[in-house]
């Protein structure tokens, strides 16, 4: 299969790495042109995605920023072959399909939004590896949810990447659940070390303190473009999360020791409730 992968960074370079060990042609395009070359003698990919492979391609996987995925999508529609099957990877899903769907629909390919729930707290290919997905959940936003062909040949095409388990949902379902479980903690982490204390925290500090601050270290301009395209659902749970924090802060000051036990065996039960 002629694989072709539009950005080369943590995810677009563990997705080039995985097809590539799988024996498939993997092309792409990076506007770092070191890391492209890097790429490519790293054997990671054969050869450049341009105007002159992108047809050659039955697979495209886009996995840059949102802004950039639909901009390069719109100008490069016209080169897509109508076999070929097209997938993002970005972290919002409502702009992308909204864009992306009306594409895939004038021009005559396959647009399936997705979402990869991988990753680590680094960016860049060197951070990459072929083994990122295995076992991970793939979120699936297909233009229609009654293709059951459609949703098998994604899953035929993905099979390289060795994903766990497979989520079909809505654009704006998957954008509200995603600013809990993926956006919030991203902002909270990366809130929390901003502590005076954090500056001393050596010696004191174990499991939580890590298991708290590992995507503190984060890319900045993506995570903030993500976070006002999903602007409403963010400051849904924003506003959610520091009426807790007031709670928590309120029975504090004020000595309430029933009050504070009260809320922390809430929080303990809400655990258990969700995730068993």
């Amino acid at each position: 299969m002629n694989v072709g992968i539009l950005g080369l960074g943590l995810i677009g370079g563990s997705l080039a790495r995985a097809y590539s060990l799988a024996g498939h042609t993997v092309y792409a395009a990076e506007r770092n042109e070191s890391v492209l070359s890097f790429a490519i003698l790293s054997g990671a990919v054969h050869k450049p995605l341009n105007a002159d492979t992108i047809p050659l391609c039955e697979l495209l996987l886009l996995a840059i920023y949102p802004g950039g995925c639909t901009s390069w999508l719109e100008e490069n529609a016209h080169l897509i072959s109508k076999r070929t099957l097209v997938i993002d990877c970005c972290g919002i899903k409502a702009e992308i399909c909204s864009r992306c769907f009306p594409l895939s629909n004038k021009f005559g390919f396959t647009f399936v939004g997705g979402h990869p729930m991988a990753g680590s707290q680094f960016s860049g290919f060197k951070y990459s590896r072929a083994d990122m997905f295995q076992g991970a959940p793939m979120v699936l936003v297909p233009p229609s949810f009654d293709d059951i062909n459609l949703l098998e040949r994604v899953k035929k095409a993905l099979e390289p990447c060795g994903f766990g388990m497979y989520s079909v949902t809505t654009a704006s379902a998957h954008d509200k659940m995603i600013a809990f479980t993926s956006q919030m903690p991203h902002i909270l982490s990366n809130a929390f070390i901003k502590s005076p204390s954090a500056l001393n925290h050596k010696g004191f500090s174990a499991g939580s303190y890590k298991d708290l601050t590992r995507v503190a270290w984060l890319n900045a301009p993506m995570w903030a473009e993500l976070f006002f395209e999903n602007k409403e659902n963010i400051l849904f749970e924003l506003n959610a999360y520091l009426s807790n924090l007031t709670a928590y802060r309120d029975a504090i000051a004020s000595d309430n020791f029933q009050t504070l036990t009260d809320l922390l065996e809430d929080g303990k039960k809400r655990k258990e409730e969700v995730d068993g």
